[in-house]
């Protein structure tokens, strides 16, 4: 994830999202009937929270952050060309456009799920 802030703590963003989408997820699991791995799942977490003296009952997310400052155009387009070759890599899609969940699929001019601010194309650089 690239993000950036007019003043508002990183550490605190992070957190909040940390928070919140652990405990979406945790639900949609729960929720969901047709998840053949539902309990594999569900026992990791808790099983990550238990080893966790932060956590009560379940974990997600990794304790701890490593941010990197993305100080000029070259390595912030680096570490977005990583992000978005990760389903490329992993063997999910044969193109970073076709994974649903990736901004790739703003920078080609596809349907996405959630607005992002583009970052500019650097010179000979292109989607």
């Amino acid at each position: 994830m690239i993000i950036g802030s007019h003043g508002d703590n990183l550490e605190n963003i992070m957190r909040d999202m940390k928070k919140h989408t652990s405990l979406a997820l945790k639900k949609a699991i729960q929720n969901h009937p047709a998840e053949s791995r539902r309990e594999c799942m569900l026992w990791m977490m808790e099983r990550a929270g238990k080893k966790n003296s932060h956590n009560s009952t379940f974990q997600l997310w990794q304790q701890d952050n490593h941010p990197i400052e993305l100080f000029d155009l070259k390595i912030l387009h680096q570490k977005l060309d990583y992000m978005h070759y990760n389903p490329v890599v992993a063997g999910i899609v044969e193109k970073p456009e076709e994974y649903l969940y990736s901004s790739a699929r703003n920078y080609y001019g596809l349907p996405w799920l959630i607005d992002i601010m583009l970052v500019e194309p650097m010179m000979g650089w292109t989607a």
